[in-house]
């Protein structure tokens, strides 16, 4: 390969995607033998775009929503980091009116923020046949307050700024989560496409691999990037959230993560919300 060679890499434009991509963005790390190409898109589209597998759209590297890659795991690597995971926390369930639990909220539409997201999935299981309708993530909380909807689930920033919106919890989905399983709520990771082969396959992870390592040891700078993406948030609701998704388990999932995909996808598959069969494959490193 040579550095006329571009590999594509999408990311969400959120805090805690563009702290990791940051040292990229900047020239701070860079490839020998390639170059790089930063696509960021909300999730919601990467996940359509790696379930179309369209020429046109198609990227090398790619954020997806967990729920997402099960369903593409055929043609992506799982990289072993880079990876969200909400340890007793994650979406946000929230209502118009106060609910004593979640189960009130079954004969009511709930919004959620795409079919493909991992939130849209651990709604269902925490609440069988919830009533859903799909809506841009950062329209959710505008459309409860407007009454358009009496419920919706929280991603991203909504996830502390929702105390702010005269909204009221309902529940934690990554808590209920933990209760349910003791472990952490995978809810979005990195792949990467296999047939990028898997020599350059490792190169490619080792440099997003420097690049996530990096942003972590020059922190004030990257974060700095960060606040680029966040939406109007304050410096101080930016920090808490790259803290939040960008910590021990985005550098090494380890053997915790693991299993914690596992269960999400098995209950998911037990639920009919998944395909059978979903084979993880980790891709393959230096």
């Amino acid at each position: 390969m040579s550095k006329s060679d571009v590999i594509s890499i999408g990311h969400s434009p959120d805090p805690d995607d563009a702290f990791m991509v940051w040292a990229i963005a900047e020239g701070v790390v860079h490839a020998d033998d390639f170059g790089t190409a930063l696509v960021a898109k909300d999730i919601e589209s990467l996940n359509r775009w790696a379930l179309a597998d369209d020429p046109r759209t198609r990227l090398d590297v790619t954020a997806l929503s967990a729920a997402t890659y099960a369903r593409v795991a055929d043609k992506y690597w799982l990289l072993r980091h880079g990876a969200s995971f909400g340890d007793g926390y994650g979406p946000i369930v929230v209502s118009a009116k106060p609910v004593a639990s979640l189960a009130d909220l079954k004969d009511v539409t709930i919004f959620t923020p795409g079919e493909n997201t991992t939130a849209h999935m651990v709604l269902q299981l925490a609440l069988p046949g919830a009533r859903v309708a799909k809506k841009s993530f950062e329209k959710i909380l505008p459309a409860i307050q407007k009454g358009e909807a009496e419920a919706g689930v929280l991603i991203h920033e909504g996830q502390l700024t929702w105390a702010d919106a005269g909204v009221h919890k309902v529940l934690d989905l990554g808590a209920w989560w933990k209760e349910e399983t003791g472990l952490p709520l995978p809810l979005g990771v990195n792949t990467m496409r296999k047939d990028l082969g898997a020599r350059l396959g490792a190169d490619v992870d080792a440099l997003l691999r420097a690049s996530l390592e990096t942003g972590l040891a020059m922190r004030k700078r990257a974060l700095a990037y960060a606040q680029r993406f966040g939406r109007g948030i304050s410096d101080e609701d930016a920090d808490a959230f790259v803290a939040m998704y960008v910590n021990g388990m985005t550098r090494d999932m380890g053997e915790t993560g693991k299993r914690a995909l596992d269960e999400l996808f098995a209950r998911a598959r037990a639920a009919g919300l998944l395909p059978k069969g979903a084979r993880i494959e980790y891709a393959p490193e230096d």
